[in-house]
């Protein structure tokens, strides 16, 4: 009972890290990477075939599949995501108007900006060990 529970918790946990991760896609302060990285690990205790169905998505899976193999991601995804970032806080900050705000939005950006850089490299699909 308490096993099914765990499993149908974490399944739970998975979907909606997953959709939080979907929003992410379109909402500047809400991060994509780490929600699709909890949602993977939720799925892999879980679910396996929710797992593999995660690794084989076309936006997500290739993410996952690097930082399990190599603890990072590849370069011009790292290249994107700052890009992204820097391009919704400033279009935010611009929209809010209130300095206080943009000050935040701006602390927000180096931070994830900085911890995205300073993640290992994953090799390039070209690259990759087969």
């Amino acid at each position: 009972m308490l096993k099914t529970l765990a499993r149908l918790s974490l399944i739970v946990a998975g979907w909606m890290s997953l959709a939080l991760a979907i929003a992410g896609v379109v909402l500047p302060v809400l991060p994509t990477t780490p929600f699709v990285l909890l949602s993977a690990g939720c799925f892999a205790k879980s679910s396996p075939r929710f797992h593999q169905w995660l690794l084989r998505q076309k936006y997500f899976g290739q993410m996952i599949r690097d930082y399990q193999a190599y603890k990072g991601i590849q370069k011009q995804t790292k290249i994107r995501a700052i890009s992204l970032i820097w391009l919704s806080m400033t279009l935010s900050a611009v929209i809010v108007g209130k300095a206080w705000l943009a000050v935040m939005l701006f602390a927000i950006a180096i931070c994830v900006s900085l911890y995205l850089w300073r993640m290992p490299n994953a090799p390039s699909p070209s690259q990759h060990i087969v």
